[in-house]
């Protein structure tokens, strides 16, 4: 058998050969990525808990910060970024997946206010959030709550920094996820669903109620939670709008200021005169806020589960 011979029966073994190797490299490198993304949060998560967990007492989640932030706990804190992420959340959920629904349903794809909402969805996702922050500041408070306080004829009651302003514009931030993750969630429902329950006399409105919105809630909660972990953390838009430095009393009304764990996390990190002192509670802090976000995030991915359960039984 000559030399060219040999190498024409060998050529699509070494091709073979030269594929699964490549194949499992690949396989190798987006393994040792998955790996690493993994081992940074396992790292970044223990470090917390490590520092964080000898803080965790019951005075410290039940009392306020006292003696220039160096001692006492973080109630106040948390309860005003409870409160915050709920308010949000209500703010924010009915105005973005009402939007969903008129893009999805109503609206015409080649209009020209079609196009424009899309535009600006786009961009607003795209914004910086200390942005959202002083936008904030110059339309809720100076344009907005003035002008309610002079219609009123009060002095400055909603004219100024307080809960509901940072609520709303926290809301204006994660608007563009909610629209696009609830517009996404109503395109997988398969359109005969739709055309059956036209066909079958209901108007459009009725099918979105008890077709299209049933269905697509799992999709739209997966945008809830996506919001409440990114409205959780956020400082910057909060900082113009109603967070303060330290308050010795909780919020009893929308129009009032509050302490927020971010916020309350910055003012340790940076401002604080005695670093060594406010270190375990900076820790202490920031687990916290963790656990906050991921009690949050857990009440909604469980609300989703049973729902999809229930959608599930029905089919």
């Amino acid at each position: 058998m000559t030399t060219e011979a040999v190498g024409t029966l060998l050529r699509p073994l070494t091709k073979t050969l030269g594929r699964d190797w490549s194949g499992k490299s690949l396989t190798w490198l987006t393994a040792l990525a998955a790996l690493l993304i993994v081992a940074m949060v396992a790292v970044i998560l223990g470090q917390i808990a490590w520092f964080g967990a000898p803080t965790l007492t019951w005075e410290f989640l039940s009392t306020a910060p006292t003696q220039g932030m160096t001692a006492g706990g973080i109630f106040p804190a948390i309860f005003g970024t409870a409160v915050l992420v709920i308010l949000m959340v209500v703010a924010l959920v009915p105005f973005g997946v009402g939007a969903a629904i008129y893009l999805h349903e109503y609206a015409r794809p080649d209009a020209w206010f079609t196009r424009a909402v899309r535009f600006s969805v786009n961009n607003l996702a795209g914004v910086p959030s200390i942005v959202f922050g002083l936008f904030g500041l110059g339309f809720f408070i100076q344009f907005l709550g003035r002008n309610i306080d002079r219609a009123l004829g009060l002095d400055v009651v909603w004219g100024q920094p307080a809960l509901i302003w940072a609520a709303l514009t926290l809301a204006l931030l994660n608007l563009p996820v909610v629209i696009v993750t609830s517009e996404e969630a109503l395109r997988t429902v398969p359109r005969e669903m739709r055309e059956a329950s036209l066909a079958l006399g209901a108007t459009r409105w009725q099918t979105i109620r008890n077709v299209l919105l049933p269905q697509a809630m799992p999709g739209i909660l997966t945008g809830a939670i996506l919001s409440v972990a990114r409205g959780a953390g956020e400082v910057a838009p909060i900082l113009f709008t109603g967070a303060a430095y330290y308050l010795p009393y909780l919020p009893g009304a929308p129009t009032d200021q509050f302490m927020e764990l971010g916020y309350h996390i910055y003012v340790l990190s940076t401002q604080s005169p005695d670093i060594d002192a406010t270190k375990p509670l900076l820790y202490g802090t920031v687990l916290v806020l963790l656990l906050l976000t991921m009690l949050f995030n857990l009440t909604a991915i469980v609300l989703r589960t049973r729902m999809r359960a229930r959608l599930a039984g029905r089919g």
